[in-house]
């Protein structure tokens, strides 16, 4: 397994592999992987065969962060991610860092932006209204540089994967999106690298998220002519006050393929929220 940090051996090596006719298969990270992480790289490797080449990028992006946000302590821990790629079968880590993939930034010398208006409006673009804008546009980057064929991401960032598949589409990018399930622990919560944050007391309580989409699915599917958004609501928030350290940021139920919100939840449609832990915000999402 390789390491490379500088952005024209990353490109450099990605034409070579292209033309030795090699599939390219690339899992975006931030690095902290755990085994949601791995599940993708799994993914990535059954896509591209044994012959292809897999691909894991480890870059804490700053650009989709604000300035509140916890960039500083996001955790990190590059020698343990290491083994666990390699251990994974993973061909390549792609690490670079700020002053590379945003060289000329402290300087006010880099100005360009991937952003995408419609798909970003509502849940995390709203809670998060610069976010988006900083996940588009090193996703496009690192597609640029790894050159892949194949993308895979996690469905626990629902909304940020069909901003990337629409990214895809509409700006003509030669890379199939492969949306991956969401991988939880055995009492149901999502695997993220923030719930490292948790104390025991904030862990047990972020189990409220997926006792939540439990609920959720549950009423809506007691209901086959469908649930207001009203009602729904209710019920949740009285579940959510049995989690009185779980403070809720959003709950929003929507159509799938464009996330536009309904008022009427029928089964297929889709739930999303994000609560926070203390000082801790985790997301998750799923069908009903």
């Amino acid at each position: 397994m390789k390491v490379i940090k500088s952005l024209s051996a990353m490109q450099s090596a990605a034409q070579r592999w292209k033309r030795e006719g090699l599939r390219i298969g690339f899992v975006p990270t931030m690095g902290y992987l755990h085994e949601g992480h791995i599940s993708l790289v799994r993914r990535a490797r059954e896509e591209v065969g044994t012959e292809g080449v897999v691909v894991l990028s480890i870059y804490v992006n700053p650009t989709q962060f604000a300035p509140t946000e916890d960039l500083a302590k996001y955790p990190r821990d590059f020698a343990r991610d290491r083994a666990l790629c390699r251990d994974a079968g993973v061909d390549v880590i792609f690490a670079p860092d700020d002053a590379k993939m945003y060289a000329g930034r402290a300087d006010g010398e880099y100005s360009t932006w991937v952003e995408e208006d419609q798909l970003t409006r509502g849940m995390e673009g709203v809670s998060r209204p610069t976010h988006f804008r900083g996940v588009t546009t090193v996703v496009a980057k690192l597609f640029n540089l790894v050159l892949p064929d194949v993308a895979v991401f996690g469905a626990k960032d629902y909304q940020q994967a069909a901003v990337l598949r629409r990214m895809v589409k509409d700006l003509n990018f030669p890379i199939q999106m492969v949306v991956a399930p969401t991988l939880r622990e055995a009492d149901g919560l999502a695997m993220s690298s923030r719930n490292k944050y948790l104390d025991a007391e904030h862990r047990r309580e972020a189990l409220a998220l997926s006792r939540l989409l439990v609920e959720a699915r549950k009423l809506v599917r007691e209901k086959p002519g469908g649930i207001t958004v009203e009602k729904l609501r209710g019920r949740l928030e009285t579940v959510a006050s049995g989690y009185p350290l779980a403070r809720l940021d959003y709950m929003e139920f929507f159509d799938p393929e464009t996330l536009v919100p309904v008022n009427l939840v029928r089964r297929g449609h889709r739930m999303a929220l994000a609560m926070f832990l203390g000082k801790t915000r985790l997301i998750d999402n799923g069908s009903l």
